[in-house]
């Protein structure tokens, strides 16, 4: 089968790509910060012998890797930045900072990346052995965790030049994502006031923090009268210093504000944005407002989806070793499991009743199956910059198994698993699953066909950015 000369290639290579997201955990950057991952990116990408474009739509930490000539054009996508606070050690089952306070890879943005390099160049493979026309380009995507790095390359149109998009995520299930998410919309809010003596000369103080700690407060009666999708957060980044006999001169709070649809998070925005006004005129402050980043809900195209879903059972889950059983288990015993894994079970009563005989009692620390397919309504309160992408091109993911079963997100346990063999075969594996779905692609043209007229339908409302126009992206700072 034409599908092996991929498959095989990425078995061959496969310390290549495991090394790198062992690299990339070990640098654990931060959005729009991630530039020895790029280094290490586009020097492993000259080596495989694709053609390197660096600054892509501006944006310092983003390139892209190309190989071939013609259509069809198969973008498949990468991430590599971190998160703050999750520093630890690889491999053990219990918390243990490397850099106290640091970063780390909680999402597994180390694997998703090499895998998905993984994926490309096994597509590379097989157009050079077959001499087939096509082109696949793996695009390096920054700041998925804030910076959104994707829909600042949708604002300049690139997805338009794709006829479609993969990519994956890791995760404690083999399965394929599919259904909507909420757009999301990131505002950092600087607060800046009058320093006094707090006992001495209070009347003549401005607290900065007293206009955040008013906002969040008004924010909290805000979400009595917001859609039931929609989600606000927040983070005190700044809280003026640490000496509470000091009126606070300055103060920042980051907020995110998210519903399905990007018009609905705007509406919702400006209705924040009117709080930090009365919060500013009720403390005698001033405040700026930066904006951070915007992304779009997904837009499922399940010709796509079940494509990857067919091959990854034709693939087969892979098998682990008594070991890697042991360290998984004690994983698990670090925290409590909620519920049942993946999304069909959430949604559909047949899927669900599937799964719970594929988990047993459930306590099994790796959810080795593929969960059943799955292509109704689902609806994920998260967001992803691969939504803009879905806007603008045919496009579909997949998960497969790389963290213990039931693994809370962006969690010191995610981090620890990333970098080990589980999250290797994890990565591997989505590779596996990418190439061949393009693979079939490049085969048969009615693939493309039936997910283009899909696609037509299904985004016929129009890409609608949630980035302002003359923003440009920019790492969150104090």
């Amino acid at each position: 089968m034409s599908k092996n000369i991929a498959t095989k290639a990425i078995e061959e290579m496969s310390e290549v790509f495991t090394s790198l997201s062992d690299k990339i955990w070990e640098y654990a950057e931060l959005s729009l910060k991630e530039f020895k991952s790029t280094e290490e990116y586009t020097r492993v990408l000259k080596k495989l012998g694709f053609e390197v474009e660096e600054n892509v739509a501006g944006i310092k930490t983003a390139f892209l890797g190309k190989w071939g000539s013609g259509k069809p054009v198969i973008g498949i996508l990468g991430e590599y930045d971190a998160l703050s606070g999750l520093s630890q050690e690889g491999g053990v089952s219990y918390r243990s900072e490397v850099t106290k306070g640091g970063s780390g890879h909680g999402c597994g943005h180390n694997m998703l990346g090499a895998g998905s390099l993984a994926a490309a160049y096994g597509v590379k493979k097989y157009l050079e052995k077959t001499g087939k026309e096509g082109t696949v380009i793996f695009f390096g995507t920054p700041g998925e965790e804030g910076g959104a790095g994707k829909a600042f390359m949708a604002k300049v149109g690139l997805w338009y030049n794709l006829d479609c998009a993969l990519t994956w995520h890791p995760s404690d299930v083999n399965e394929v994502a599919t259904g909507t998410c909420n757009s999301c919309i990131q505002t950092l809010y600087k607060f800046k006031g009058v320093a006094s003596h707090a006992a001495g000369d209070p009347e003549n103080g401005r607290s900065a923090l007293d206009a955040v700690e008013l906002m969040n407060v008004g924010v909290q009666y805000l979400r009595e009268h917001m859609k039931s999708d929609a989600r606000v957060h927040y983070a005190i980044i700044d809280g003026g210093g640490f000496s509470p006999n000091v009126v606070q001169p300055t103060a920042s709070v980051l907020y995110m504000v998210r519903s399905t649809l990007v018009k609905d998070a705007n509406a919702l925005q400006a209705r924040v944005d009117k709080i930090a006004d009365g919060a500013a005129l009720m403390t005698g402050t001033e405040y700026e407002r930066v904006f951070i980043d915007g992304c779009s809900n997904t837009v499922p195209n399940h010709t796509l989806e079940k494509l990857l879903y067919d091959n990854m059972v034709e693939i087969g889950v892979p098998e682990y070793s008594e070991e890697e059983w042991k360290f998984a288990s004690e994983l698990r015993a670090t925290y409590e499991v909620q519920g049942l894994p993946g999304i069909a079970a959430q949604y559909d009563a047949a899927a669900k009743s599937a799964v719970e005989e594929l988990c047993g009692d459930n306590t099994t620390p790796l959810y080795n199956f593929i969960a059943p397919y799955y292509s109704g309504y689902a609806h994920s309160p998260g967001s992803t910059d691969v939504g803009d992408v879905s806007w603008q091109t045919p496009t579909a993911q997949c998960y497969t198994l790389c963290f213990a079963a039931g693994a809370p997100g962006h969690s010191w346990q995610n981090v620890s698993i990333g970098k080990s063999s589980i999250g290797h075969k994890g990565l591997i594996f989505a590779g596996k699953v990418i190439a061949s779905a393009a693979v079939d692609i490049l085969e048969n043209p009615e693939h493309l066909n039936a997910a283009k007229a899909e696609f037509l339908l299904t985004a016929k409302g129009g890409y609608v950015s949630p980035i302002p126009d003359g923003e440009y992206a920019k790492p969150v700072e104090i």
